[in-house]
């Protein structure tokens, strides 16, 4: 199931891909746990930035990238637009000084409960966890979590804002709770682009840990709604409107076929197991199925308690190793 852009001209290659009008897309192959993108906006002298990377040097990096291809727009970046508040779009908000920072309201909320020293701590602890820690470490061991400093957003709105970038208009859309409790959308209309943050994963799983699954489908419409040819995921190549199809694909798929077995009495744990994925078994980090259930299930049963992050990372573990056989 191919949903990039690589045959209009834009690779799925480590760094800042032009998508045109002055508007950039950092990318991160493989898009898999941490490997975020990014994007700066610019017009003339002034610049957006779209999320931050998961550690510092990463975000370094991406920065002096910017700064060579837009050398007057983002010498100084005038906002940070937040998609949401998990940590590989966010923890590198400290390099970008004196910039209004936006997010959710939901979102700035959900950073104080996230903060990088928790990670930190716990991929210290990773060693002696057995195979929940052997997954942690093929899932963050390559980023650096200490000597982050959170920093949050000085703005925050619910529902909707805009904000100019020169004579850009740029339309943040609040799309959460969906992937998580306060996404949002950063659409460019003049572009005909959209940064979605992790409301698309392209030829990556998406990983449901708020909900409720219709949201995150009616946010998936609400881009197929938009004026847009170029579309830049949270993870993954830059697409167009089929790698939205996809994913809504993927997530009606798996809501019916989690009811199913809700519905005949299996455990979360054992349909986690039991679902085959089928077109979309191709996809990276198959194993979030066991989050995506876990969620479904909470949902269909009204339940308020969020699962336990722990165990569902011990189940996604056991996933990923029978995977690899």
């Amino acid at each position: 199931m191919t949903t990039s852009l690589a045959k209009h001209g834009f690779g799925y290659q480590r760094g800042l891909a032009d998508v045109g009008h002055g508007t950039y897309a950092w990318l991160q192959p493989d898009g898999s746990w941490g490997w975020s993108n990014a994007g700066l906006i610019t017009d003339g002298d002034q610049s957006l930035l779209v999320d931050t990377l998961f550690d510092l040097k990463l975000t370094r990096e991406m920065l002096a990238a910017m700064r060579d291809a837009a050398p007057k727009a983002a010498a100084r970046i005038g906002t940070l637009v937040n998609t949401h508040h998990n940590g590989d779009h966010c923890y590198g908000n400290e390099l970008v000084e004196g910039a209004e920072i936006v997010a959710s309201a939901h979102a700035a909320e959900e950073m104080k409960r996230e903060q990088p020293a928790l990670l930190a701590n716990f991929m210290k602890a990773a060693p002696g966890m057995g195979l929940t820690g052997e997954y942690l470490m093929h899932c963050f061991g390559a980023f650096d979590f200490n000597g982050i400093t959170p920093t949050p957003p000085t703005t925050t709105f619910s529902g909707r804002m805009t904000r100019k970038v020169g004579n850009k208009t740029v339309d943040l859309i609040e799309v959460g709770p969906a992937h998580t409790g306060g996404d949002v959308l950063v659409h460019v209309p003049a572009d005909r682009t959209v940064f979605t943050g992790d409301i698309l994963f392209v030829e990556g799983t998406p990983i449901m840990w708020a909900g409720p699954i219709g949201n995150w489908i009616a946010a998936c419409d609400k881009i197929l709604a938009l004026d847009c040819e170029t579309i830049v995921p949270g993870h993954g190549p830059v697409t167009d409107k089929r790698g939205v199809e996809a994913v809504r694909n993927y997530l009606t798929y798996i809501r019916d076929e989690a009811r199913k077995r809700y519905d005949g009495g299996l455990s979360a744990r054992d349909a986690a197991h039991d679902i085959a994925l089928g077109d979309f078994d191709s996809w990276g980090d198959a194993e979030r199925i066991a989050v995506n259930v876990a969620s479904l299930y909470r949902e269909f049963s009204g339940g308020q308690t969020p699962p336990n992050p722990a165990e569902l990372f011990a189940l996604m573990g056991e996933i990923w190793k029978k995977r690899r056989g």
